[in-house]
């Protein structure tokens, strides 16, 4: 009988990938389907569909269920849901698409062919309401927005089967892990109390002190490092896992904590995203998540701390994972380590704050690092990245919001 907590909405993991001989007969019978182009978020949805990282979901959110996620955070079953998982489609090709035909979800870059799925309903959808509560904002120039607005005009609802995922297993293998793989993972380490810490970002020492904290209070700390598509200027995952990898080594106990990743693109929806990281985390084992300032936020979009907040406003028992709410962190100079708002008596001019895109920008620009922001075996890897970017690849790292503080 395992310890960890549930899956979501559901007794069991529910994975839609096919696998042997049932893959190899919807793969060959998808060639005489009409295909379907995906984004890369749409792209990476069908494959947490497919690894059971988005359990109960049976596919692509029809109409109700889109309302229903967009105005009060649940499926017309009643089950929570924070963010619509939807199917994009332009009228031309989803006026061929009959109710009860098959179609073949093709991944838009690479051409390879990700699922079948059985069009259950067509629909259009008011993109500006999505937004609005979903972002909390309908400003083109929040990504999450703007990837919103340039979805099709249809929406393609109905159940999915999986046939690939990706190249995830094969370019992030050791990191790239499915909820079965991490369940089985923690169950043959003992531990039942499992914290999840979700970054984009390589680790800074606010970053560490934040998985020291959790490894207080948990069995273990899950590193789960996005390894989908980022906004530019955003550090690639190859060179991020690398990075983690190195901070694990040399700053944490042995077997206390752990790196995995998933494939999600980043949505940048802050509370509402947070929402959505608990309740996947819950399918890959985990009992809390790291929940720090800024979560999942983008320049100043959202408060600081909304992301904590709106873990009181849903409703009791909706989520089993848990977050471990952690206040602003900081190095204090007087207190001569890392401390938070709560812990740290001395005054602001004492203490240096950190993020994420500080540093980036810092790197970008050559400029100097303190060994109080970040550990140098880490900055090491970070700089050899940097140097070997060629011009056409340098984005400039702007600070706003609360990275600006």
């Amino acid at each position: 009988m395992s310890r960890l907590v549930r899956p979501h909405g559901s007794a069991a993991l529910k994975p839609l990938l096919l696998t042997g001989a049932a893959a190899a007969a919807e793969k060959e019978r998808a060639k005489g389907l009409p295909s379907l182009p995906m984004s890369s978020r749409e792209t990476g949805d069908v494959i947490m569909l497919g690894i059971g990282g988005f359990t109960p979901l049976s596919g692509f959110m029809n109409q109700a269920d889109w309302r229903g996620v967009c105005d009060d955070m649940r499926l017309s079953n009643g089950v929570f849901w924070p963010i619509p998982i939807t199917l994009s489609a332009d009228e031309a090709v989803a006026a061929k698409l009959a109710i009860g035909a098959e179609v073949a979800l093709v991944d838009g870059e690479s051409r390879e062919v990700m699922a079948t799925m059985t069009v259950a309903e067509k629909y259009t959808i008011d993109k500006a309401h999505e937004c609005q509560t979903v972002f909390k904002t309908t400003d083109l120039a929040h990504p999450g927005v703007k990837m919103v607005m340039e979805q099709k005009a249809v929406n393609i609802a109905g159940p999915v089967k999986v046939l690939s995922q990706g190249d995830f297993p094969t370019k992030y293998a050791g990191t790239y892990m499915t909820p079965a793989e991490t369940r089985a993972l923690f169950e043959s380490k003992g531990w039942s109390t499992v914290a999840a810490f979700q970054t984009r970002n390589p680790m800074h020492r606010s970053h560490e002190y934040l998985a020291k904290i959790a490894v207080e209070i948990c069995d273990g700390v899950m590193i789960h490092s996005l390894l989908g598509k980022l906004k530019p200027g955003d550090i690639p995952a190859e060179v991020r896992s690398k990075a983690i990898a190195k901070l694990i080594e040399v700053a944490f106990v042995k077997d206390t904590v752990i790196q995995s990743g998933y494939p999600l693109d980043m949505r940048y929806a802050g509370p509402r995203e947070a929402l959505l990281h608990a309740l996947f985390r819950q399918n890959y084992g985990c009992s809390h998540l790291i929940v720090g300032r800024d979560h999942a936020g983008v320049g100043d979009y959202y408060g600081p701390f909304d992301a904590h907040k709106i873990f009181d406003e849903i409703p009791a028992g909706a989520l089993e994972t848990k977050p471990l709410k952690i206040d602003w962190t900081f190095w204090c100079y007087k207190c001569g380590g890392m401390a938070s708002t709560r812990t740290c008596p001395h005054s602001e001019k004492d203490r240096l704050l950190l993020s994420g895109t500080k540093l980036r920008k810092a790197l970008s620009e050559g400029q100097d690092v303190p060994a109080e922001f970040s550990r140098p075996e880490v900055l090491a890897i970070l700089r050899d990245y940097y140097a070997n970017l060629k011009d056409d690849e340098k984005v400039e790292v702007k600070l706003s919001g609360h990275s600006a503080k």
